[in-house]
């Protein structure tokens, strides 16, 4: 490459503190405005998953092929979620209550998980004696959950369709909050779904691996029961039941029938469409690795499964049709083409008649193996909510003993403590440097490509780090020297309009005579998407469903732009013409993570290092509720094997680590 302009341009160039205009153009790319450049990168690489997928699939041919699918994707799963507790501890089961209604009666239950973690659910029961087949029914994303009307209706009609009925809370929701606002009330149910994940996250888990577990320990409950016929078990959902019923009939054998509704629509649908929902509903990896909506479905046949698809639900119903086909191709391969089915209600998303009445006749033929349709449904009248609680007080934590997830979260974090502190020994440390490369999916520096530059104006610039990965760069010049000229990289959170109104850029100009180079990360600066200040936006970031993306390519923020700080200075060597340049490194706010961790891997490339308004600790994130702009900066995994003090001390003397920010004040 030519650089000459460059070289002229560093030596020569005008100081310059004021941002003027924007560097990047409006579209990095044809059609891809540059708030969504990180977006559509992530995209285009995801499409490239699925298509690896599809092909894959369509190469499966026998009944062999089917077992391995399967096989390779319930093991990847189970991995993904971290595991499942090694013990099924006593349930501690109770009934607080009943009520009877028509043509059934409802017991209201409570049991324990996991010690100290309580379940609420209400269990309704046909009329007779029984034992009867019994229906698990995790609730969608509602704030009363179990006792919304909706869920009352749907597992009435169930339940006077012969089969009993499970109806529980799912974590989060009814009876089970576990994060409150300042004013005392409940974040929404897929706020403290993501807000649970954070620190989840870290120690290679989900919050799905508390709601898997929750269900099949539900399940335990029922066939405890003498009026349960323990094996005819059934599940089924919708919204984020249906994202349970998905993963537990995935992956729990006993559940005989089973009815995801307003859910599945494959990954190729969900990403044209709404993205990426709340933190459950997103494995760690699976685009990458090849585990689809679809696969839910395959992973369980020959079970019988009823895909529940509303014609304009939000969850695209032409994705529904797509995967409805796949099961129903490979059920066929498997001479068992009627076990799996599609029902489309013309409403939008939720559990209209249609949809109840069609759950209901399907557990009927798989449960009760009666085909006898329970025909129109008799209208099921909903109980006022509150005699649907179970518990006197507001919420589980208040019971005595009671423990949060985030209780269960800090216990298991201690558990990898003496791993983490092995890792950090001097001799241990460069396999730990290995291992963290690895958990961030940050390449190698001679896998990375080539960067290239195009210059702007004089002291404006753009480094691609990677096709598709421009990013802006300003540089400011203490003008003519006499001596030494030093060099520094200034990565700000706010971006380079902030960095160059900050004053630190003077104030190191004073002490040395510097150039720097202030340059806008991936996702920061001019690429940084706009933020609403609400909701997910504001506890997360207003990037969150592309970090969500990017998890689900198995890939880290963290890693990205770790690589782009590298890539910021392999240009930088190659237009000066010096393989030898070390600059320094300074990162206030966001970028502070990135640039310790692509310090502390590439220590060669840099010289002193600055890092101002950054964490100190992920532990914090997992002893902290509710935390904020965190999730750009989570590393799947990390905490099983190091935390960020380590790379400070791998650093040493060349660190200045200044003004650290507390994990729930939000990273600038």
């Amino acid at each position: 490459m030519n650089f000459r302009w460059l070289i002229s341009l560093l030596v020569f160039a005008t100081p310059s503190t004021h941002a003027g205009e924007p560097i990047l153009s409006d579209e990095t790319s044809p059609g891809v405005p540059k708030a969504e450049m990180v977006s559509a990168f992530l995209k285009k690489e995801a499409f490239a998953f699925l298509d690896r997928r599809q092909e894959a699939f369509e190469k499966i041919e026998s009944k062999a092929d089917i077992e391995q699918w399967q096989a390779e994707r319930c093991d990847f799963f189970k991995e993904q979620l971290g595991g499942f507790p090694e013990k099924r501890t006593p349930l501690n089961a109770k009934v607080t209550g009943t009520l009877e209604g028509d043509g059934y009666r409802v017991e209201k239950v409570i049991f324990e998980s996991q010690p100290g973690f309580h379940v609420t659910a209400n269990l309704y029961l046909p009329e007779g004696d029984g034992p009867f087949p019994a229906v698990l029914h995790p609730t969608g994303h509602s704030a009363n959950a179990k006792n919304r009307d909706v869920y009352q209706m749907a597992s009435i009609t169930i339940a006077r369709g012969g089969c009993a009925v499970l109806c529980y809370d799912p974590i989060g929701q009814g009876e089970r909050d576990q994060v409150f606002q300042a004013d005392g009330k409940p974040y929404s149910s897929t706020l403290q779904h993501t807000l649970i994940n954070q620190g989840m996250h870290l120690l290679g888990s989900n919050t799905a691996r508390t709601m898997i577990w929750d269900g099949m320990r539900a399940i335990d409950y029922l066939q405890s029961r003498p009026d349960i016929d323990p094996k005819k078990i059934g599940c089924t959902g919708i919204s984020g039941g249906g994202t349970n019923t998905s993963y537990l009939m995935a992956l729990d054998d006993r559940i005989i029938a089973a009815a995801p509704g307003c859910y599945l629509t494959g990954y190729r649908s969900l990403l044209n469409t709404i993205g990426p929902q709340d933190a459950e509903q997103n494995i760690h990896g699976q685009l990458a690795f090849g585990m689809d909506h679809s696969d839910y479905v395959l992973m369980r046949l020959p079970q019988p499964t009823l895909i529940m698809a509303a014609t304009s639900d939000y969850f695209d119903i032409e994705g529904a049709w797509r995967l409805f086909r796949e099961g129903k191709r490979t059920a066929t391969r498997l001479d068992f083409p009627e076990r799996v089915d599609l029902v489309e209600p013309d409403t939008d998303h939720g559990f209209p008649p249609g949809m109840r009445v069609a759950a209901a006749n399907w557990m009927r033929r798989w449960l009760l193996e009666n085909d006898e349709p329970i025909g129109i449904e008799k209208v099921p009248v909903a109980v006022p909510e509150e005699e649907l609680n179970v518990l006197e007080t507001a919420a589980v934590l208040e019971l005595d003993g009671a423990k949060s997830n985030f209780d269960l979260t800090a216990e298991r974090c201690k558990t990898f403590a003496e791993r983490r502190a092995e890792n950090t020994k001097p001799e241990n440390r460069e396999a730990l440097r290995k291992k963290i490369r690895e958990l961030i999916a940050a390449r190698e520096i001679a896998d990375l490509p080539e960067p290239k530059v195009k210059k702007v104006s004089e002291n404006r610039f753009i480094i691609e780090s990677e096709p598709g990965i421009f990013l802006p760069a300003h540089l400011v010049s203490p003008g003519r020297v006499a001596g030494r000229l030093h060099q520094a990289i200034f990565l700000h959170g706010g971006g380079i309009e902030a960095a160059l109104a900050s004053g630190e850029i003077e104030k190191l100009q004073a002490k040395l005579a510097t150039e720097v180079l202030v340059v806008d990360l991936r996702g920061l600066g001019e690429t940084k998407k706009a933020n609403s200040g609400k909701g997910f936006d504001e506890l997360f970031g207003p990037d969150w469903k592309t970090t969500t993306l990017a998890s689900l390519l198995g890939k880290s923020y963290v890693g990205m732009r770790a690589e782009d700080t590298w890539q910021i200075v392999r240009a930088w060597r190659e237009i000066s013409g010096n393989e030898n340049l070390k600059p320094h490194l300074i990162a206030i706010g966001e970028p502070g993570i990135p640039a310790l961790h692509a310090a502390a891997l590439q220590s060669e490339y840099f010289g002193n290092v600055r890092i101002s308004g950054s964490i100190k600790s992920w532990i914090e994130i997992v002893e902290t509720p509710v935390v904020r702009n965190q999730q750009p900066n989570l590393v799947f995994g990390a905490l099983r094997e190091y935390d960020l003090p380590v790379l400070r001390e791998m650093l040493g003397e060349r660190l200045t680590f200044e003004d650290p920010a507390g994990v729930a004040d939000g990273v600038k």
